[in-house]
Order: structure tokens, then C-alpha cells, then sequence
């Protein structure tokens, strides 16, 4: 398929979804003759994949932490790099020592609901509160929530960050996947995704560090003691990102994850 990174998955996944069936039935059910409706269903899946439409938001999911999401247009499509704060997440929750109440996670930009789902479901005892300025955004996650059996454990608040909240303490951890695309940047991205992932959550400035510096600033007003601040970043970012963090006063020398590919990917930081 032209124009794509991986044209043999991208086929292989449109026709298991014009089918109706999951792709491992493509090679268990090979001899099988596909019917003229599942044929034009096909081919005009292929023609929207060579005019540039995500597969994901053809087939309305994606896979994020072995687990499937609903994406549409009003998200952005989950990647295996965000995966990484997830685990970041769950390392630094097994570290911590909060006993007789639950851990209270907020999940900044939840776009899909994601991390806050991975959360859910990976946190025994945790109540998140899954925060975006979009109420589209919200919407799908709430049906990913319920579609995981998590809905019980999730708040969904529209907020522009944190600036919907009252400054007291209210969470052990704050965690983001936040726009962080220099403006200049943003011609240059993948055509699939520059035209047709939402602009809101992929562009944050002339610096790419306009949200970052905001989430800093409001997340040291409402973490616990000792809370955890962790977010998704650009490897291109990294130098910047930590000298805000080195300005702010207000937490302790950042941590930074590296991804499979060995770029730094995920910042942590601890409330000082």
C-alpha cells in the first residue's frame, strides 16, 4: 500500500476489519472467497489508507497496553512510546508507601483515556481522575472505561489542565501525555498524522514547552508531599524540559525513561 511504513499490516489489518474478523483468521481461513460487499468494503478502506486516513481511526481502535481502545478523529491515536509512561506509572506506584486509602492518579490530556484505563485496571486500590479540555475526547473515554470494566474508578473532569481545580493537595500522582510539537515542527509531521490527528493535543507552541512549563506550574500546587509528576516528552526536548524543571524550585532532579530505541522519552519528577 502506497505511502505507508508497513503495507502489509495496514492491508492485512483493513481486510480482518472488512471481514469482520480478527487477522489471525486471514491465514486460518485463507482459502475461504471474500463476497462482493466484504470486496467493496475493502477497497474503500484502502482507498481512505492511500489518501492518508490512520488505519486506527478506519477501524475505530487501536491497541495501547495489550489492551483495545475506541479512537476517533477527536483523539489522538495512542502509541507504543506513551506505553512507557504507563510503566513508569506502575513502577513508581509499587515504590511508594501510601497505605489505608487509595492512590489517587490524575491522568492530564486522557484524549482516549488510556493511561487512565491502564491505570484503572493495574492499580488495585486507585481512584483516577481523567482530565480534558476536549469534551469529545471525554466522551471516548468514557466508553473505553466501560468497555474495560473501569468506569467505577475513573472521575472525567473538563479542565484545561489543572486550572479547573482548587489549589489544596489532591493527588499522589499526576500524569500527561501532553502537546509537545513546535509550531515549526508541525508542517513536517507524517501527512496521516498532520492531517487528520487533533492539532490541540499535538501543538504546544513556538518552544514545544508552553504545556509542559504549565503543567509544571500547577501540578506543584496540587500534588501531595513527596507526590510524582510524570509526562511523555520529544527526545528533542529533553535539555529544555529539565532546565524548567531546575527553575521551578519545586521538585527534585528529574529521572528521564528512555524508549526501545534509547531516546529519552518519559520525565519523572518528585515534589520537593
Amino acid at each position: 500500500m502506497c505511502g505507508t511504513d508497513n503495507p502489509r499490516l495496514d492491508t492485512e489489518v483493513l481486510l480482518a476489519h472488512a471481514r469482520g474478523c480478527q487477522r489471525i483468521e486471514l491465514y486460518t481461513r485463507f482459502d475461504e472467497v471474500a463476497d462482493d460487499e466484504v470486496r467493496t468494503a475493502f477497497r474503500e478502506l484502502v482507498r481512505r489508507r492511500a489518501a492518508g486516513t490512520p488505519v486506527a481511526y478506519l477501524v475505530g481502535h487501536r491497541e495501547f497496553y495489550s489492551l483495545s481502545f475506541q479512537v476517533t478523529p477527536d483523539v489522538l491515536i495512542p502509541r507504543p512510546e506513551t506505553e512507557f509512561l504507563v510503566l513508569t506509572l506502575l513502577d513508581l506506584v509499587k515504590q511508594s508507601k501510601i497505605a489505608g486509602r487509595p492512590v489517587d492518579v490524575a491522568d492530564i490530556g486522557t484524549g482516549s483515556g488510556a493511561i487512565a484505563v491502564c491505570a484503572a485496571k493495574h492499580i488495585k486500590d486507585c481512584r483516577v481522575t481523567a482530565i480534558d479540555l476536549s469534551a469529545p475526547s471525554l466522551d471516548i473515554a468514557r466508553r473505553n472505561a466501560a468497555t474495560h470494566g473501569v468506569s467505577g474508578k475513573i472521575e472525567f473532569v473538563e479542565s484545561d489542565l489543572l486550572s479547573g481545580f482548587t489549589p489544596e493537595p489532591s493527588f499522589d500522582f499526576i500524569v500527561s501525555n501532553p502537546p509537545y510539537v513546535m509550531e515549526q515542527e508541525y508542517e513536517n509531521l507524517p501527512p496521516d498524522v498532520r492531517d487528520f490527528e487533533p492539532r490541540l493535543a499535538l501543538v504546544a507552541g513556538p518552544k514545544g514547552t508552553e504545556t509542559i512549563k504549565r503543567l509544571l506550574d500547577q501540578s506543584a500546587d496540587r500534588l501531595r508531599e513527596t507526590g510524582w509528576l510524570l509526562f511523555e516528552i520529544s527526545p528533542m526536548l529533553v535539555d529544555a524540559v529539565c532546565e524548567l524543571i531546575e527553575k521551578s524550585n519545586c521538585f527534585v532532579s528529574p529521572s528521564v525513561t528512555k524508549d526501545l530505541a534509547g531516546l529519552a522519552r518519559v520525565v519523572s519528577v518528585r515534589k520537593s
